[in-house]
């Protein structure tokens, strides 16, 4: 089987199911597993894949994602006859549910139903401890200038969700609005999560932000974007990862 991947965390995937061989065609920000991507050939980003190329390599199967890639992508790429399997998994549920249906798809069913039991299983495990524990509220920062977060309808807040923390910003009508520091302010998180992606946050923004706030350094935490945003084979790890994030702040 000929595959092309326009997500990265479906190219990851595709690599834990054990077809990475398979594979003909990636993004250029398909970056794991570091050691196996560089030899794929790169077709392309995300939003703006090389179409043509993608024909030319004639794959048997597109693996796309209907939040990281453009439907008229999609779409021009089945008028040409090319089959494509697009997902969009909000929740743990939704994430194991698709990399069943990739795995069946690829032919590996049995490694996907691993994955997708691991995934059901810790979600089920860290659902039932958050119980037992006071909510944390928090807000999650995904890009500076302007200051962009995310609403309950978003993998991130899932998997925080979760793990017992509460979304100031949850009920916000877009997925991924954004926010004054006024605002955050008077939302007052008990945590503020600065993302490793899309914008690379890092120490000097924290102290940024304690400064324009006059808040504690202990609120902050800078946090790894591919665990709690990357849905498939790292969905079992990030889960974990929520957890720990949600409770290092109580």
């Amino acid at each position: 089987m000929r595959l092309i991947s326009l997500c990265p965390s479906l190219t990851e995937l595709v690599f834990d199911l054990g077809r990475g061989h398979d594979l003909v065609g990636r993004t250029r920000f398909c970056i794991h597993p570091a050691e196996a991507v560089d030899a794929i050939e790169r077709v392309g980003g995300t939003k703006n894949p090389k179409l043509d190329r993608i024909l030319e390599l004639a794959p048997d199967l597109v693996l796309m994602n209907e939040e990281e890639n453009r439907r008229e992508d999609a779409e021009a790429l089945m008028a040409a006859g090319v089959r494509v399997h697009s997902s969009m998994p909000r929740t743990a549920s939704d994430t194991a549910a698709m990399v069943r249906s990739i795995a069946d798809a690829l032919g590996s069913a049995k490694a996907g139903a691993g994955i997708a039991a691991d995934i059901e299983q810790r979600a089920a495990r860290v659902r039932d401890a958050a119980r037992a524990r006071p909510p944390v509220t928090f807000a999650y920062l995904i890009w500076r200038d302007p200051w962009m977060t995310v609403n309950d309808d978003t993998f991130i807040a899932e998997l925080l969700g979760m793990a017992g923390g509460r979304n100031v910003f949850g009920a916000h009508s877009e997925r991924y609005p954004e926010v004054t520091l006024d605002a955050l302010a008077s939302a007052d998180p008990r945590l503020v999560c600065l993302s490793s992606e899309p914008f690379p946050f890092a120490e000097k923004h924290i102290e940024e932000l304690v400064a324009a706030l006059g808040w504690s350094r202990e609120r902050f935490a800078l946090v790894d974007g591919e665990l709690l945003s990357w849905h498939g084979s790292r969905t079992p790890r990030g889960i974990d990862y929520a957890e720990l994030v949600v409770n290092a702040a109580r």
